[in-house]
C-alpha cells in the first residue's frame, strides 16, 4: 500500500447540541478537550491518522465560521486543506466537496472519511482496522464502512446488518437507523448486526462514480468545480453551489443505494460521543461510581457526570443519576436519564438570547 495516495478527510462542521452548554454554536465539542488530555477531539482525531498518511494528506471539512479555530488547533495544515462549508447540507455534500478535490490533486487516492469528534480507546487496533479497509478499497471498487460490534442493544446508533462469513469485510444487507429497543435487542440477539461508526472509505474514483449514479445533481455541482479547486476562485465557486445540494447524509444518498457495499467488523474502544451519557460511559469513575471534572465536594451522590469549571467550587448533596454541567455563564442540571432533553433546553435558551448557545 502506497501512504502517499491515502488521504483522510475529517468531517468537522456540527454543533453538537446534545452537548450543551459545554459545546456552543460558536464553539462546539470538537474543539474542547473533552477527555482532559490536553488534546481536543479534532486534534486527536488528526493524531491518529498521522500512521495512515502523510500530513499533507489530510483534510477538514468545517463550517466557515470555524475556519479560525482549524487553523489555531492544526497550524500545520494549508489553506487548501481546510475545506469551508458556506451552510450545513449534512454528510453526502461535504463528503463529495472533498473527495472531488482530491480527485483532481490525485485521481489514485484512497479516502478514509472521519467525524471529529468521536472517541478510540483503542488506537493501535483502529490505525490497524484502517489500513486493513485500505487495502481492501486499494485493490477493489468498493465502498468500505466500519461496523462496530455492538455490547448491548443502544437504540442511539444506526445499525449495519451483514452477510455472514469468514473475511472480516463483509457484504452489507440492510442499513437501519436508530431503531426501538425491541429491534434493538433482536439485532443483537441475531448475531448479523454491527453499529454503524460513520466511518467510511473507498478509493476515489468509486465515490465519485456512486455520485454520479445516485446523487447526480450533487455529483455535477462538483464536477464543474473540479477547474476551480486550488485555485483561487474555490470559495467563490462553493459559495455560489453549496446551496444548491441536497440536505443529505451519506448514509441515505449514497450508502443505502450503491451496489458494492461492504463493512468491515471493529473493535477499538469507539463511542461516537454524541452526549453526556457517551462520556459518562466511557470516562473513569470514583467509587460512587460518578465522572468528575472540576473542584467538585460530593456528599452521599453517585451515578453523576459532573463538568464545571476549575476556579468555580461545586458542592452537591445526595444526588443519584445527574448531569451537572457549566461552561461560559450557563449551569444545567438534568436527570441523566433524561438527557434527551438537552436539545429542548438548547432551544428554548435560544430564545432567550444568543449568549446561551
Amino acid at each position: 500500500m502506497n501512504a502517499a495516495n491515502n488521504y483522510v478527510v475529517i468531517m468537522a462542521g456540527g454543533a453538537g447540541t446534545r452537548f450543551w452548554p459545554f459545546s456552543r454554536s460558536t464553539f462546539p465539542k470538537q474543539f474542547h478537550d473533552v477527555l482532559g488530555t490536553g488534546r481536543t477531539l479534532l486534534q486527536q482525531t488528526a493524531d491518529r491518522f498521522r500512521e495512515v498518511c502523510p500530513s499533507e494528506n489530510i483534510y477538514i471539512v468545517t463550517s466557515a465560521e470555524y475556519k479560525d479555530i482549524v487553523q489555531e488547533q492544526l497550524p500545520e495544515l494549508k489553506p487548501d486543506q481546510i475545506l469551508l462549508e458556506p451552510a450545513r447540507r449534512n454528510t453526502a455534500p461535504c463528503i463529495a466537496y472533498a473527495c472531488y478535490k482530491i480527485g483532481v490533486k490525485d485521481p489514485e487516492a484512497n479516502i478514509v472519511v472521519a467525524p471529529a469528534d468521536h472517541i478510540i480507546l483503542k488506537e493501535e487496533d483502529f490505525v490497524r482496522t484502517i489500513k486493513t479497509a485500505l487495502l481492501s478499497t486499494e485493490k477493489e471498487d468498493i465502498l468500505v464502512t466500519l461496523g462496530i460490534k455492538p455490547s448491548r442493544p443502544d437504540t442511539g446508533y444506526g445499525y449495519i446488518q451483514f452477510i455472514p462469513g469468514k473475511k472480516s469485510i463483509k457484504k452489507v444487507k440492510t442499513f437501519t437507523e436508530k431503531p426501538d429497543l425491541e429491534h434493538a435487542k433482536k439485532f443483537i440477539e441475531s448475531g448479523d448486526f454491527v453499529w454503524n461508526a460513520g466511518i467510511f472509505v473507498w478509493n476515489v474514483k468509486t465515490i465519485m462514480k456512486s455520485f454520479g449514479i445516485h446523487m447526480p445533481e450533487t455529483a455535477e455541482l462538483f464536477e464543474e468545480g473540479r477547474e476551480h479547486f486550488y485555485q483561487s476562485g474555490e470559495e467563490t465557486y462553493i459559495n455560489k453551489v453549496y446551496s444548491q445540494c441536497k440536505n443529505i447524509s451519506i448514509d441515505y444518498g449514497i450508502m443505502e443505494k450503491a451496489e458494492e457495499v461492504y463493512v468491515l467488523l471493529s473493535d477499538f474502544g469507539w463511542s461516537d460521543l454524541g452526549t453526556w451519557k457517551s462520556l459518562y460511559d466511557i470516562s473513569p469513575k470514583d467509587e460512587a461510581a460518578n465522572v468528575i471534572d472540576g473542584n467538585v465536594m460530593l456528599y452521599q451522590t453517585g451515578n453523576c457526570i459532573i463538568k464545571t469549571p476549575k476556579e468555580r467550587l461545586v458542592v452537591a448533596h445526595g444526588l443519584d443519576g445527574y448531569i451537572i454541567a457549566e461552561y461560559d455563564n450557563v449551569l444545567l442540571i438534568c436527570r441523566k436519564d433524561e438527557e434527551q432533553r438537552v436539545r429542548d433546553f438548547v432551544s428554548d435558551a435560544k430564545n432567550r438570547g444568543a449568549e446561551f448557545v
